[in-house]
Protein backbone atom coordinates (compact mmCIF):
# COMPACT_ATOMS: atom_id res chain seq x y z
CA UNK A 1 0.00 0.00 0.00
CA UNK A 2 1.60 3.43 -1.26
CA UNK A 3 1.39 6.21 1.78
CA UNK A 4 1.32 9.78 0.81
CA UNK A 5 3.26 11.51 4.01
CA UNK A 6 5.53 13.32 2.32
CA UNK A 7 4.34 16.55 2.65
CA UNK A 8 5.00 18.09 6.49
CA UNK A 9 4.32 21.75 5.78
CA UNK A 10 4.09 24.06 2.72
CA UNK A 11 7.73 23.58 2.04
CA UNK A 12 7.80 20.15 1.16
CA UNK A 13 4.57 20.72 -0.94
CA UNK A 14 5.65 23.59 -2.80
CA UNK A 15 8.18 22.34 -5.85
CA UNK A 16 6.52 18.76 -6.41
CA UNK A 17 3.03 21.47 -7.13
CA UNK A 18 5.77 23.57 -9.16
CA UNK A 19 6.47 21.30 -11.24
CA UNK A 20 2.73 19.45 -11.60
CA UNK A 21 0.14 22.94 -11.59
CA UNK A 22 -0.30 25.79 -13.53
CA UNK A 23 1.08 28.56 -11.83
CA UNK A 24 -2.14 30.29 -11.42
CA UNK A 25 -3.45 27.16 -10.06
CA UNK A 26 -0.66 26.87 -7.79
CA UNK A 27 -1.36 30.29 -6.67
CA UNK A 28 -4.60 29.67 -5.25
CA UNK A 29 -3.66 26.10 -3.31
CA UNK A 30 -1.04 28.72 -1.98
CA UNK A 31 -3.69 30.90 -0.70
CA UNK A 32 -5.81 28.14 0.24
CA UNK A 33 -3.12 26.62 2.21
CA UNK A 34 -2.74 30.21 3.80
CA UNK A 35 -6.30 30.39 4.97
CA UNK A 36 -6.56 26.61 6.26
CA UNK A 37 -3.07 27.18 8.69
CA UNK A 38 -4.75 30.40 9.82
CA UNK A 39 -8.13 28.79 10.53
CA UNK A 40 -6.60 25.48 12.18
CA UNK A 41 -4.21 27.65 14.09
CA UNK A 42 -2.57 24.97 16.62
CA UNK A 43 -5.06 22.30 16.05
CA UNK A 44 -3.60 18.73 15.85
CA UNK A 45 -5.23 15.77 14.57
CA UNK A 46 -6.21 12.57 17.05
CA UNK A 47 -2.77 10.99 16.49
CA UNK A 48 -0.69 14.40 17.70
CA UNK A 49 0.45 15.89 14.75
CA UNK A 50 -0.73 19.57 13.43
CA UNK A 51 -4.25 19.60 11.58
CA UNK A 52 -2.39 21.05 8.43
CA UNK A 53 -0.56 17.73 7.87
CA UNK A 54 -3.71 15.58 7.39
CA UNK A 55 -4.60 18.64 4.69
CA UNK A 56 -1.76 17.91 3.01
CA UNK A 57 -1.41 14.76 2.95
CA UNK A 58 -4.74 14.56 1.13
CA UNK A 59 -3.46 17.38 -1.34
CA UNK A 60 -0.53 14.74 -1.97
CA UNK A 61 -3.07 12.42 -2.36
CA UNK A 62 -4.45 14.08 -5.45
CA UNK A 63 -1.90 15.43 -6.99
CA UNK A 64 1.32 12.53 -6.81
CA UNK A 65 -1.26 9.60 -6.59
CA UNK A 66 -3.89 10.70 -8.44
CA UNK A 67 -3.43 13.00 -11.03
CA UNK A 68 -5.99 15.69 -9.89
CA UNK A 69 -4.80 18.84 -11.66
CA UNK A 70 -8.32 20.72 -11.26
CA UNK A 71 -7.93 24.10 -9.28
CA UNK A 72 -11.12 23.57 -7.52
CA UNK A 73 -11.18 20.40 -6.33
CA UNK A 74 -7.42 20.62 -5.14
CA UNK A 75 -8.56 24.34 -3.29
CA UNK A 76 -11.44 22.04 -1.78
CA UNK A 77 -9.51 19.68 -0.86
CA UNK A 78 -6.97 22.28 1.13
CA UNK A 79 -10.53 23.76 2.77
CA UNK A 80 -12.65 20.68 3.30
CA UNK A 81 -12.54 20.33 7.16
CA UNK A 82 -13.08 24.68 7.70
CA UNK A 83 -16.15 25.16 8.51
CA UNK A 84 -17.21 21.38 10.28
CA UNK A 85 -14.06 22.29 12.73
CA UNK A 86 -13.23 26.28 12.88
CA UNK A 87 -14.82 29.30 13.08
CA UNK A 88 -15.43 29.51 9.73
CA UNK A 89 -18.61 30.37 7.53
CA UNK A 90 -19.23 28.93 4.05
CA UNK A 91 -19.97 32.71 2.40
CA UNK A 92 -16.14 33.26 3.39
CA UNK A 93 -15.29 30.02 1.10
CA UNK A 94 -17.19 31.63 -1.44
CA UNK A 95 -16.11 35.07 -1.15
CA UNK A 96 -12.59 34.02 -0.84
CA UNK A 97 -12.39 30.97 -3.36
CA UNK A 98 -15.65 30.80 -5.34
CA UNK A 99 -18.76 29.11 -5.71
CA UNK A 100 -17.53 25.83 -6.86
CA UNK A 101 -15.14 25.64 -4.08
CA UNK A 102 -17.85 26.58 -1.65
CA UNK A 103 -20.29 23.57 -3.08
CA UNK A 104 -17.67 21.56 -2.93
CA UNK A 105 -16.64 21.62 1.06
CA UNK A 106 -20.02 22.05 1.56
CA UNK A 107 -20.61 18.01 0.24
CA UNK A 108 -18.02 17.09 2.40
CA UNK A 109 -18.97 18.59 5.13
CA UNK A 110 -20.43 16.70 8.12
CA UNK A 111 -23.46 18.31 9.27
CA UNK A 112 -23.79 19.57 13.34
CA UNK A 113 -25.84 16.67 15.25
CA UNK A 114 -29.24 18.62 16.64
CA UNK A 115 -30.12 18.71 19.66
CA UNK A 116 -31.60 14.98 20.96
CA UNK A 117 -30.41 13.39 17.79
CA UNK A 118 -28.25 10.20 17.43
CA UNK A 119 -24.80 11.09 16.31
CA UNK A 120 -23.99 8.02 14.46
CA UNK A 121 -27.24 8.63 12.83
CA UNK A 122 -26.51 11.58 11.43
CA UNK A 123 -22.98 10.67 10.20
CA UNK A 124 -24.23 7.91 8.41
CA UNK A 125 -26.99 10.25 6.69
CA UNK A 126 -24.36 12.54 5.61
CA UNK A 127 -21.90 9.41 4.15
CA UNK A 128 -25.33 7.97 2.11
CA UNK A 129 -25.72 11.32 1.13
CA UNK A 130 -22.53 11.57 -0.57
CA UNK A 131 -23.55 8.21 -3.33
CA UNK A 132 -25.13 11.44 -5.17
CA UNK A 133 -22.55 14.03 -4.61
CA UNK A 134 -20.98 14.98 -8.31
CA UNK A 135 -18.12 13.41 -8.96
CA UNK A 136 -15.54 16.47 -8.31
CA UNK A 137 -17.15 16.18 -4.72
CA UNK A 138 -15.71 12.65 -4.43
CA UNK A 139 -12.60 12.91 -5.23
CA UNK A 140 -12.53 15.38 -2.08
CA UNK A 141 -13.70 13.21 -0.16
CA UNK A 142 -11.50 10.37 -1.49
CA UNK A 143 -8.25 12.40 -0.63
CA UNK A 144 -9.50 12.73 2.61
CA UNK A 145 -10.33 9.47 3.48
CA UNK A 146 -6.59 8.20 2.23
CA UNK A 147 -5.33 10.77 4.42
CA UNK A 148 -6.76 8.99 7.06
CA UNK A 149 -6.82 5.41 6.68
CA UNK A 150 -3.24 5.40 5.63
CA UNK A 151 -2.78 6.30 9.15
CA UNK A 152 -4.95 3.60 10.85
CA UNK A 153 -2.42 1.88 11.77
CA UNK A 154 -1.62 4.38 14.68
CA UNK A 155 -5.33 4.42 16.12
CA UNK A 156 -6.60 2.63 18.86
CA UNK A 157 -8.30 -1.56 18.00
CA UNK A 158 -11.58 0.55 19.08
CA UNK A 159 -11.52 3.31 16.13
CA UNK A 160 -9.10 1.06 13.69
CA UNK A 161 -12.55 -1.75 13.39
CA UNK A 162 -15.26 1.44 13.22
CA UNK A 163 -13.38 3.27 11.09
CA UNK A 164 -12.71 -0.22 8.60
CA UNK A 165 -15.93 -0.20 8.44
CA UNK A 166 -17.13 2.59 7.79
CA UNK A 167 -14.33 2.57 5.02
CA UNK A 168 -15.87 -0.50 3.19
CA UNK A 169 -19.41 0.43 3.58
CA UNK A 170 -19.33 3.61 2.48
CA UNK A 171 -15.93 4.80 0.66
CA UNK A 172 -14.95 2.16 -1.09
CA UNK A 173 -18.32 1.88 -3.56
CA UNK A 174 -17.55 5.72 -4.18
CA UNK A 175 -13.90 4.68 -5.40
CA UNK A 176 -15.13 2.02 -7.25
CA UNK A 177 -15.60 5.01 -10.06
CA UNK A 178 -12.42 5.86 -10.13
CA UNK A 179 -9.50 3.58 -11.37
CA UNK A 180 -6.68 4.96 -9.18
CA UNK A 181 -8.56 5.35 -5.78
CA UNK A 182 -10.01 1.72 -6.22
CA UNK A 183 -6.74 0.54 -7.01
CA UNK A 184 -5.60 2.16 -3.99
CA UNK A 185 -8.35 0.96 -1.83
CA UNK A 186 -7.97 -2.39 -2.69
CA UNK A 187 -4.21 -3.09 -1.90
CA UNK A 188 -5.57 -0.86 1.43
CA UNK A 189 -8.29 -3.48 1.82
CA UNK A 190 -5.46 -5.98 1.61
CA UNK A 191 -3.52 -4.52 3.88
CA UNK A 192 -6.50 -5.01 6.54
CA UNK A 193 -8.29 -7.76 5.51
CA UNK A 194 -7.90 -9.09 9.18
CA UNK A 195 -9.91 -6.89 10.42
CA UNK A 196 -12.58 -7.93 7.66
CA UNK A 197 -12.71 -11.53 9.59
CA UNK A 198 -13.17 -9.57 12.94
CA UNK A 199 -16.35 -8.35 11.47
CA UNK A 200 -17.69 -11.35 10.04
CA UNK A 201 -17.11 -13.02 13.74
Amino acid sequence: MRRFTSWKTWSDAQAPLRDSLPEAVLTDVAAAVAFAAERHADQQRPTGVPYMEHLLEALEVAVVGAGVRDRDVLVAIVLHDVVEDTPCEPEEIRDRFGEQVADLVAWVTKPPTPSGADKAAVKQGYLRALADAPRVAVLVKLADRVSNVQELHRMSSDFQRRYHRETLDYIVPLAAADPWFADWFRTWREEWRHLETDHAN
